[in-house]
């Protein structure tokens, strides 16, 4: 088992399960992230990672690797296996006579950050790269609405509305529908509440003509009572939309397929449920409205078809041949 550190979410890689990596639990369902915490401090939630995965397929996106939750056993399963000298001797007994550990790593790897089983039983979420990055190499790019990433500073895009007029002429979002798959990833992140998208990626081997990998989503569901429109800035500022993403949402917003009960309905399979609390699922259902509400602003200021951009035809066409 080796040790991988994000942030100040621990997770590990399994070399011997494909390419997978394990995050572990450090919040409880009904936490949520205090409101004067910055969303680069924030930790990374092993149920996000799941409740991301669910989310982006009801949505049609399709972009996030496979993830589901498990409880294991700590002391089996990473301190009595591991090869990793400098992460065994990270292993403690607390003083409730828990197993802890906190690994090693620049920052946050402490006993006053460490995760503690109960005694040594630990949940965490199980995600799959599929296929290896060794097979199919990845790009990673720097997103036009990144945040600043500093307490003090906030990024061109926060002050200037016209923003997206430079962002449109400046490769790759100059062509091709890498705009648009941008504005997805955001309508994502908005459902979930995630500011922590400072890079995104691609398989380096069809160049722009591919899609993005909707990766990274620990940091999201942190906050259920706080709606941040600045995520929906690629939205609102491009006012572009897919044709194809457009109807699922308006699908997702009608009775029968409400977007909270479809999500309370698939999390459910997952052996850790429940993934989300009701708070964050009624929350889907809040935010939901917002987009729409975003989208038909847009309409009224430039009109429907200069919107909605109409990429079904192209996948009716696609699924004929």
């Amino acid at each position: 088992v080796k040790l991988i550190t994000v942030c100040i979410g621990i997770k590990f890689a399994f070399s011997n399960i494909l390419n997978t990596t394990f995050l572990f639990c450090r919040q409880e369902r009904d936490q949520e992230t205090p409101p004067d915490f910055f969303y680069f401090s924030d930790f990374e939630r092993h149920n996000a990672e799941i409740a991301a995965f669910h989310l982006d397929r009801i949505l049609d996106f399709r972009r996030i690797p496979p993830a589901v939750g498990r409880l294991i056993n700590i002391t089996k399963d990473v301190r009595d296996i591991t090869t990793d000298k400098k992460l065994f001797k990270t292993f403690y007994i607390s003083p409730a006579n828990n197993v802890c550990f906190y690994g090693e790593c620049s920052y946050y790897c402490s006993t006053e950050h460490a995760l503690c089983g109960k005694p040594d039983l630990l949940e965490g979420s199980l995600a799959a790269f599929l296929p290896d990055a060794a097979l199919a190499k990845r790009k990673s790019w720097r997103s036009p609405w990144r945040r600043s990433y500093h307490k003090n500073k906030k990024a061109d895009w926060e002050f200037n509305p016209n923003y997206c007029e430079t962002v449109k002429v400046t490769p790759p979002y100059n062509e091709g529908t890498r705009l648009l798959d941008l504005i997805d990833l955001s309508i994502l992140d908005f459902f979930m509440g995630n500011q922590d998208r400072h890079h995104y990626e691609t398989f380096e081997k069809f160049g722009n003509k591919t899609f993005l990998l909707h990766l990274d989503n620990g940091r999201g569901f942190g906050r259920h009572s706080y709606d941040d429109l600045s995520i929906l800035a690629p939205l609102q500022q491009c006012c572009r939309i897919k044709k194809s993403t457009l109807q699922r949402l308006e699908l997702l917003h009608t009775e029968p397929y409400r977007l909270s009960d479809v999500m309370r309905e698939s999390l459910s399979m997952d052996p850790l449920t429940p993934i989300l609390s009701e708070p964050h699922l009624l929350a889907l259902d809040r935010r939901l409205g917002i987009i729409l509400n975003v989208v038909r602003e847009c309409f009224k200021k430039h009109g429907q078809h200069q919107v909605a951009f109409d990429d079904m035809s192209k996948l009716y066409r696609e699924r004929k041949l």
